[in-house]
């Protein structure tokens, strides 16, 4: 991969030409740093899960599902997260992480992640659960749901 437009979203078609297959629409190009690395010189595990939160905050920020500008803005937490590890990564590498809320209930959702580099190197998801400013649960709005079973094939549970 040259000159992919770092932390800035990558849509279908671009990804699609990046070799990058269904169902994943969109994504969000990096490079591995130095301060990333572990005692054997190849990304620390824990990196993968700061990839998927950056990611998780554009995809929630441009699919309007919180702006985290407002006090009254969904505020969403991690309930579970988990990485399938499938090839290590070392310094300098363009990656893509890739990400699709693959299933919706009424307050929560599942996402699912991809990194991509030359292939597929690492997965994951992560449980989310929408809250209300005193910590209970909140119901996802009813076009925030529509956008995720229309946009990212969300199966609705």
């Amino acid at each position: 991969m040259t000159a992919l437009p770092y932390h800035t979203p990558l849509d279908t078609p671009t990804l699609r030409g990046l070799g990058i297959p269904e169902p994943w629409g969109y994504g969000v190009a990096d490079r591995t740093r130095f301060g990333e690395l572990d005692a054997l010189a190849h990304v620390s595990n824990v990196a993968y899960l700061r990839w998927f939160e950056a990611f998780r905050v554009h995809y929630l920020r441009d699919y309007g599902m919180t702006s985290y500008a407002t006090a009254d803005s969904p505020r969403m937490v991690l309930r579970r997260v988990e990485v399938d590890y499938l090839q290590e990564m070392k310094l300098s590498e363009d990656y893509i992480t890739t990400g699709r809320t693959a299933s919706v209930r009424r307050s929560s959702c599942v996402m699912n992640y991809a990194i991509w580099s030359q292939t597929l190197r690492a997965t994951g998801s992560a449980v989310l659960v929408f809250l209300k400013n005193d910590g209970s649960k909140r119901p996802i709005p009813e076009d925030l749901r529509h956008a995720m079973i229309t946009r990212d094939g969300a199966e609705e549970l």
